[in-house]
């Protein structure tokens, strides 16, 4: 049986990432909108460092529980990236309203450090695809890329909202155009399918969590007002609903390809 880099098997796992269906697009847009307005709404109802550690603490069970199982899982899956979009909120907030960070810092940063990710998960493994998650090492870079795109998502999309000024609803409908032209690209002029991928899973997040942020803040802050705490009840129990159908129909299983 063939060997990684890290000298476990190719086939210790069955792959553990879904198939990238439409299901999975509206799942993990929804994610990042809960994550974003979950983490303000902790913020605002608890002290920040409590907020911080249960963060915290969700992230690392939910990852725990994702590489205790050899295989993909839906809700455990979703579970991990539900609890990476809240940390990965909070990361970015903290760094600006924690420390005074300029988004256009942040946002920075973060893109050098995904890059920094990505080239080390391809000096390593000779493949970014996620149809190739069957190793412990492939899932590890794959989970630092994933909280890497949620911090950046989130500090991109506050910083067109805020320090350009497009505010949330105009911010939402720009990742919504930039979102399509992966899809586009893949589609119709031949662009990389796995370059496409990455592409439009960043714009995932500030698409989502732009949207998100125009339906809970106050209208002086140019949203509808309906309070961070009701906009994650109805975000959750969307995922809950899409997250336990995707379970029983098992849309969404990968099949059991070899790595790349």
């Amino acid at each position: 049986m063939p060997q990684s880099l890290d000298g476990t098997s190719k086939r210790e796992m069955l792959c553990k990432v879904p198939e990238i269906t439409l299901f999975f697009w509206i799942t993990k847009i929804l994610t990042t909108g809960m994550g974003e307005v979950f983490s303000d709404y902790l913020a605002h109802t608890l002290a920040p460092v409590t907020a911080v550690a249960l963060g915290a603490l969700g992230l690392l069970v939910a990852l725990i529980l994702q590489f205790s199982v050899r295989k993909y899982i839906a809700w455990v899956y979703w579970f991990t990236v539900v609890m990476v979009s809240i940390f990965g909120t909070m990361a970015a907030d903290v760094l600006h309203v924690g420390f005074g960070i300029p988004y256009v810092v942040s946002t920075t940063g973060f893109l050098a450090a995904l890059a920094i990710v990505f080239i080390l998960w391809y000096r390593f493994e000779k493949t970014l695809s996620v149809h190739s998650i069957f190793t412990h090492r492939r899932e590890f870079f794959y989970w630092a890329a994933v909280l890497v795109t949620f911090a950046l998502g989130t500090a991109s999309g506050d910083l067109t909202a805020t320090t350009f000024h497009l505010g949330y609803f105009l911010s939402g409908v720009l990742f919504a155009a930039v979102f399509a032209v992966p899809a586009i690209g893949v589609r119709f002029f031949g662009m990389n399918r796995i370059f496409g991928f990455w592409f439009a899973y960043i714009l995932t997040r500030p698409l989502g969590a732009s949207f998100a942020d125009w339906m809970g803040v106050s209208r002086a802050r140019g949203g509808l007002e309906w309070g961070t705490g009701p906009v994650s009840l109805v975000l959750t129990l969307s995922i809950v609903v899409l997250v336990g159908y995707l379970s029983i129909s098992k849309r969404d299983v990968p099949a059991n390809a070899s790595a790349d």
